[in-house]
């Protein structure tokens, strides 16, 4: 019984964020709120994911990053956190693996990963560009 209700529970917290598609590989850019004694701001973490694990509300990712003087800095974030603000998606990177701990002996041109292009949904209509350069009919 408590069971069921804990999923219920776990279901309307997932529900009410909006969170994006993350995959390990992609480029992103976490915003969290960190409290400074009575004051409160948002500090950016821009990294790589390299693994998401776990399932529901214990859902975590980690991303890593290359700090100043070459350091590489990882973190782990519950997905579903009150303390991050929003999560945006930098860039999809192609990968082949789930865990992507192989970056850490890498640095500089070694631990480039490539670009995972993905079709944009209104991708029927013209650009604005290609729209105004198309020829109008003459009479």
């Amino acid at each position: 019984m408590s069971d069921l209700i804990l999923q219920q529970l776990e279901r309307e917290w997932i529900a009410g964020r909006s969170v994006p598609e993350l995959r390990p590989g992609d480029v992103v850019r976490v915003h969290i709120r960190i409290r400074e004694g009575d004051k409160e701001r948002v500090q950016v973490f821009q990294g790589t994911v390299i693994r998401i694990r776990g399932s529901g509300t214990g859902r975590t990712f980690t991303v890593r990053r290359i700090a100043a003087h070459g350091i590489g800095v990882e973190r782990t974030f519950p997905l579903y956190s009150p303390r991050i603000d929003h999560i945006e998606v930098v860039r999809h990177s192609r990968v082949r693996r789930a865990r992507l701990y192989y970056l850490r002996e890498r640095f500089g041109k070694a631990a480039r990963l490539k670009e995972r292009l993905i079709a944009a949904p209104e991708a029927a209509e013209l650009p604005p560009e290609e729209a105004m350069e198309a020829p109008e009919a003459e009479s």
